[in-house]
Parts: C-alpha cells; structure tokens; sequence
C-alpha cells in the first residue's frame, strides 16, 4: 500500500519560496514577470527533451512520468510488522503444515511475499527459493536504476541547456549592440536559462533521483527480510528464532524479543532433534 509523500512537494515549494525571498530581499520588487522568459523556458526544456530522445528509446522515455511520480509516493510497509507476520506464518505451518499457508494469501497484499510463500507451499527447496526471489530483486533494482537515470540524465543536460541558451543570449546581443533596445531581452536569455537549467536540475530532477534510489534501497532492504522469512517458513524454524533472525535487520532499541526465551527454544529444537 502506497501513501502520498508530501515531502516532494513541499521541498520543491520551500526551494522556490525560499529563491522568491531571497529576490525580494535584495531589493527586486519590480516584478516577478521580470523572471518569466518564454524563449529561455523553449531553449531549456526543449534542449533536455530533445537530448533525452536522443539518449533513450521510446519504450524507457515513456516511463518518464511513472517514474516522476513514484517520488510523491511512500511506501507504508514496516519492517516490524513484516517480521510479525512471518512469525505468524512459521508458527501456522509447524501446527498445521505448510499446506496450512495457502489460506493465509487472502490477507496477504504484497505480491513478493504471495508468492514466496506459494514457492514454499510447493515444496520447493531453500536454496532455490531463495535464488528464484533474489533474481527477482536483481531485476527490480535494475528497472529502478534505469528509471531514475533518465532523470540523472536530466539533471545533467539541464543546466548545459542553460549555457546553450547564455551563449545564444550573448552573441544576440554582440550582434546588436548598435541597438540599446535590444541588450536588455538578450541578456534576460542569456542569464535566465542558466537559472532555469540550474533550478531544474538541482530542485527538480536530480532531488528526484536520489529520493528514487534511496526509496530502491529501501525496498531492496525489505525484500530481503522477506526472503530470510519465506526460507525460514519453508525449513520450518522455531516462530522465536525466526524473530531473532529477522530481528537483525532492525535498529537495536527496536529488537523486542526474550533472548533467554529463544535460547531455551533454540536448545528445546537441539534435543528434539538429537
């Protein structure tokens, strides 16, 4: 389940609200149309979108914006709950069989853990569980970094659009110079797309990218508590060592489990099993 992160927009606001006051501060009141340039605003994002095209093809261009869009997105799953639920589902399938499992998927959202748990249900080994669901996560982590690498790519051409369209502003008004009316609008060019080149890249896409791929880390981080918990379903794993294996992957002030009662369940398993 996934929940608005107002955090994007709301940095994106305080960047421009916080560059509007710095402008008025300095005394410029004379307008904000006087930082509103058409043939700056062509010169950059054309310049971008057309090196993108150019960069990408059509397929990976298309997710530009689903891939803008998972930056206003967060994902509300915890790791403390993950963790619950596979000691719930340790617990089921030592009392009643992994069979047992199969009517746990009705209340089970995430399609990874669905279907880690209908590999383990299968019967399939460990270890190629295991294999199957880290190939899975190779795969995810590739799709993330080429998505976010359109918008890397952005932020870099955004402000070498912004020079483009200084020089172009520069020798506009060398070429005009016996006419004052003119060194005005063409130094606005000049100077205005590299503020617009500059204020995309480092407000808008390249913030964007790396809130992307932290959020891909992120994820990658709970798709591995996944795979240790549908393994330790499958080997059938004392529901109290499962938790403090899994526990591992939490902050050491967020690990709530009985150490002496794990110990006593880890040595209970050693003398069933002798």
């Amino acid at each position: 389940m996934k929940k608005f992160d107002i955090l994007t927009p709301l940095g994106i606001v305080v960047g421009l609200a916080m560059m509007l006051l710095g402008i008025f501060s300095s005394g410029g009141t004379g307008g904000l149309l006087s930082f509103f340039q058409v043939s700056s605003i062509f010169i950059v994002v054309g310049g971008v979108a057309g090196a993108l095209l150019i960069n990408y093809n059509l397929n990976e261009l298309q997710i530009t914006f689903k891939v803008m869009k998972e930056a206003f997105n967060k994902d509300q799953q915890d790791a403390r709950t993950l963790i619950q639920t596979f000691v719930k589902l340790s617990d089921k399938a030592r009392r009643e069989g992994l069979l047992a499992l199969e009517t746990e998927m009705e209340d089970i959202e995430d399609k990874f853990i669905r279907k880690g748990i209908l590999l383990a249900v299968d019967g399939i080994e460990p270890d190629v569980i295991g294999d199957i669901l880290n190939a899975e996560i190779s795969a995810m982590e590739e799709r993330h970094r080429k998505g976010r690498g359109i918008l890397e790519k952005a932020g870099e051409y955004a402000p070498a659009w912004g020079m483009i369209g200084t020089l172009i502003g520069l020798i506009l008004m060398l070429r005009n110079l016996s006419d004052p009316s003119t060194l005005g609008p063409n130094m606005a060019i000049a100077l205005l797309t590299t503020l617009y080149g500059s204020l995309l890249a480092n407000l808008v896409f390249l913030p964007m990218a790396a809130k992307l791929a932290n959020k891909s880390e992120e994820e990658v981080f709970m798709k591995q508590i996944i795979v240790e918990g549908v393994i330790g379903v499958q080997s059938g794993q004392n529901p109290k060592i499962l938790e403090e294996k899994l526990s591992a992957f939490l902050p050491a002030d967020q690990r709530n489990f009985d150490e002496e009662e794990v110990e006593n369940d880890i040595l209970g398993e050693t003398v069933n099993e002798a």
